[in-house]
């Protein structure tokens, strides 16, 4: 009977040392626990907003990163990230690029990331907009550019548009995928309303998305954009048997400028005289002495 006593008595104290073992911080306890470097990491976590209740002592100790530093904040309306630079603006000049790599001892070095700001909201209307200002690619079309668009386009878009941009990728194809599920048709982009379009219809479908199809502002850059328009006019072009490539564009002449016309446009602007206004000094003729008796005017007296 005494064995058993003891054995009881053994077990309820082993039972209240593992609940005081594991107790949490209060007061002026840290509080027990066991193994906690395994349960939780005493290292800062910055990806985390938290108070860690459970390496501090009390609420009043602690401040969280909110408190301390506030919420992250919005830049404002129209702020330019340094090397978000429209080259469109500008043209792959040979002086605007040494400007930015800051050759010369122009300045710092500017990297180009890409991130050209776009002043079109995501409505209707300002897709309306973008379709009818947005007219010429700032671009010029290359053969290794075209090259480019396809392997994005491919990676990218060719799923769903197809590779030849017919709206027949593997994702609605039935021929091609025995389990389509797809919600929608995705758009045909070589039909005439397309080819006959404007630029601002695709790029601004590509920074906002379409109906079911996703934006893609945050997947292709700047340029990477406009090379992948390259690739869908290409593809338009090989449809209706017309031209659109580094030699000549004949599918949508205001879409954009070929490779060879960019060049010779360019030597062109290298040969021509720069023109320079001279200016010359006017110099006031001297004042005609008064004959008449009219004063320091010159203006003739009347006479009575």
């Amino acid at each position: 009977m005494s064995k058993k006593i003891n054995f009881g008595f053994i077990l309820a104290v082993l039972i209240l040392l593992s609940f005081e073992a594991c107790s949490p911080a209060k007061g002026d306890s840290p509080g027990h626990e066991y193994m906690p470097d395994m349960g939780h990491s005493v290292a800062y976590e910055a990806n985390r907003i938290d108070e860690y209740s459970l390496h501090t002592w009390n609420k009043e100790s602690v401040r969280t990163v909110t408190e301390l530093w506030g919420t992250p904040r919005v830049p404002m309306k129209g702020t330019i990230a340094r090397g978000s630079v429209g080259l469109s603006a500008h043209g792959n000049s040979e002086e605007y690029m040494n400007l930015l790599k800051g050759v010369n001892g122009r300045g710092i070095s500017t990297p180009v990331n890409g991130n050209v700001p776009y002043y079109y909201s995501d409505t209707e209307e300002e897709r309306t907009r973008a379709n009818k200002e947005i007219v010429m690619n700032p671009f010029p079309i290359t053969k290794a550019g075209l090259v480019r668009g396809k392997e994005l386009w491919v990676i990218f878009c060719g799923i769903c548009h197809g590779e030849k941009c017919e709206g027949n990728g593997y994702l609605v194809d039935d021929s091609k995928n025995k389990n389509v599920k797809y919600p929608a048709q995705p758009a045909n982009l070589v039909l005439d309303t397309f080819v006959n379009g404007n630029n601002g219809r695709l790029y601004h479908a590509i920074m906002y998305g379409k109906n079911v199809m996703g934006n893609y502002a945050d997947k292709l850059s700047y340029e990477e954009r406009w090379q992948v328009i390259h690739y869908i006019r290409a593809c338009q072009a090989a449809t209706k048997s017309l031209q659109y490539d580094e030699n000549g564009n004949t599918v949508n002449v205001k879409a954009a400028i070929s490779d060879s016309l960019f060049k010779a446009m360019s030597s062109i602007k290298k040969t021509l005289p720069s023109l320079t206004v001279k200016k010359t000094a006017i110099t006031p003729a001297p004042l005609a002495p008064n004959t008449e008796g009219g004063g320091a005017s010159g203006a003739p007296s009347r006479r009575r």
